[in-house]
């Protein structure tokens, strides 16, 4: 059964922007690369998703597909994207079914910078054939040749206990750059989408503290009060992989609220955020 468009694309996009297209995803199994999946699937991409669990990247395969009558969406489980020759099998297949690859996601959640490089090694002569097709002009809605890497923010300010998990995303920070430079003048585009706390998702399951959720403590961190959700990242992908994001190139989005700016740590005494802000107890010196 398909999933309404509500859940994971918002109306302002046009059906058909992404006719013909072809998205390679790895991880695309998971809560928040399937909504963006299926969103790109709904605007008209066909896809393959790669994953480590068979049955269950096979499955979600099967329901992205449901996004558009007419849709081809590819499963290929058991891949290990730490092995490069897994990819460039899984890449030839996208190829000799779907016809080509314009757009590429890779998640670094659960993998290493290794996986990142394998992935990008393995898609980008396909990208840059895509680019060539698909110019990268202002005037030019028929995009091609991009490519996303799903990050995240507490590197940017450090995390105790996460030092591996930083320098392993500051490090696909650092890919990404290089790649918008090295392959910018052949039309190719290279971003970074990171997501702050995304409700109802895997992540949030195993990395959240349920305690502070429970309390509500968690979301008052946030200067918005609430978590995200997968159709905002979502969205984001289709902005950069749409004509609006044509002169995109080397950013990282961060879709987060605000989150990772949390002015949390100013609190003292009965001062907690936004209390302050919103009962007027803590008096300016100079207004805005």
């Amino acid at each position: 059964m398909a999933l309404p468009r509500s859940d994971y694309l918002s109306n302002v996009w046009k059906d058909g922007i992404f006719d013909n297209k072809v998205v390679f995803c790895t991880g695309g199994g998971g809560t928040i690369c399937s909504a963006q999946v299926r969103a790109l699937v709904h605007l008209g991409a066909n896809a393959c998703i790669v994953g480590r669990n068979v049955e269950k990247t096979e499955a979600m395969a099967r329901s992205i597909a449901t996004a558009r009558k007419g849709a081809r969406v590819i499963g290929i489980g058991g891949l290990d994207v730490r092995k490069i020759e897994t990819l460039e099998k899984a890449v030839e297949r996208t190829v000799k079914e779907l016809g080509g690859i314009d757009f590429v996601m890779q998640t670094v959640i659960d993998i290493d910078t290794i996986g990142s490089y394998n992935t990008l090694k393995a898609t980008i002569p396909h990208l840059v054939a895509s680019a060539k097709k698909h110019p990268n002009a202002a005037t030019n809605p028929d995009t091609g040749g991009r490519i996303i890497f799903i990050s995240a923010s507490f590197h940017f300010t450090g995390m105790p206990f996460q030092t591996h998990a930083a320098v392993a995303k500051a490090g696909v920070d650092a890919l990404s750059a290089s790649v918008a430079l090295e392959y910018g003048p052949r039309g190719v585009t290279s971003n970074i989408l990171t997501p702050g706390p995304i409700a109802a998702t895997e992540g949030m399951e195993r990395l959240g503290n349920k305690d502070a959720e429970a309390s509500g403590a968690a979301m008052r961190k946030n200067p918005l009060q609430r978590y995200g959700s997968v159709k905002e990242i979502a969205d984001g992908t289709v902005y950069l992989f749409s004509d609006a994001g044509n002169y995109v190139n080397g950013e990282v989005l961060v879709i987060d609220g605000g989150g990772w700016r949390s002015p949390g740590s100013f609190e003292s005494g009965s001062w907690k955020y936004p209390d302050y802000l919103l009962d007027d107890s803590f008096v300016r010196k100079a207004k805005l």
